[in-house]
């Protein structure tokens, strides 16, 4: 029996990401992703003006004459959400927790896939795979995708992108449209990164916390990594302590763009502290106009 509350907050949800596929992402869903992938249908024989590189060498040997392979539109998409559910999600200084954004992002992605006939899988990490749930598409399968993400409680406490990645690319056997949601607080997951993304239609969401950033002016204060248990003391009234620290987490960041970019990996940038939609849209926008 699934508690009042749950119910309660995945239907909260589902009312508000609903409306924001209905008016904002469905057609910019449907526009972007669709019609990028082609399956192979039949071969036929040659006739004038065939693209000579659709020839199919093989049969064409075997029947002494010239045949060229005929592909097709694929109409259904498989869509992957591989979400980081790590103890670092369990942060929030504005108006969420990143693990609850999550949840929203999640249901917004997965009511455009299936509003355009398409199959939603989920794929929940921490430094393992803690869930899976294979591609289906319906209400009642995207509803189970949100409680999921929202509720479970994950056996680990620390993040392994690259351990998500590779459970993925073990499952996905055909090319998948995947949105890796996480804050990207890890290390050592690039090289599978990018065998992923040579596969699949990869796109990072890098949910963050403007406090991970700016550390508020608050005098000595105990931090503790959620993932790590480490325990630090940091004096907030110090702007020279402030500063390093900042420093520090802005050349991290500043490294991960720079990855991002050499391995051609978009990446969709959202904060707790303000709305998700407009930089969705922007992103899709983009997208759109590149195919």
């Amino acid at each position: 029996m699934i508690p009042k509350e749950i119910i309660k907050k995945v239907r909260h949800i589902e009312i508000r990401t609903k409306g924001l596929v209905n008016d904002l992402f469905g057609g910019e869903y449907h526009s972007i992703f669709k019609g990028r992938g082609m399956t192979f249908s039949e071969v036929r024989e040659y006739v004038a003006g065939d693209d000579i590189r659709m020839i199919d060498w093989n049969v064409t040997a075997r029947n002494d004459a010239p045949f060229v392979k005929i592909f097709e539109e694929e109409r259904e998409l498989t869509v992957y959400l591989l979400v980081d559910v790590s103890q670092s999600g369990n942060f929030g200084t504005i108006n969420q927790f990143k693990s609850e954004l999550a949840a929203e992002l999640a249901a917004v992605l997965g009511f455009s896939a299936i509003k355009n006939q398409d199959k939603v899988g989920l794929i929940l990490f921490s430094d393992e795979v803690e869930k899976y749930i294979s591609p289906k598409k319906n209400k009642s399968h995207v509803l189970r995708v949100i409680r999921e993400v929202l509720f479970n409680k994950p056996a680990s406490s620390g993040t392994s992108i690259q351990a998500g990645i590779d459970f993925l690319m073990n499952v996905a056997k055909r090319k998948s449209v995947v949105f890796l949601i996480s804050d990207f607080i890890d290390q050592g997951y690039w090289k599978s990164l990018k065998l992923a993304n040579n596969k699949h239609d990869m796109i990072g969401i890098r949910i963050s916390d403007p406090a991970e950033l700016l550390v508020p002016d608050i005098g000595l204060i105990k931090v503790q990594d959620p993932e790590t248990n480490e325990k630090i003391w940091v004096d907030g009234s110090s702007n020279k302590d402030r500063e390093n620290l900042s420093k520090s987490v802005q050349e991290k960041w500043d490294f991960f763009e720079k990855e991002c970019s050499r391995n051609q990996f978009d990446v969709i940038n959202i904060s707790t502290e303000k709305d998700y939609v407009n930089p969705l849209m922007n992103f899709f926008q983009k997208r759109e106009k590149r195919f």
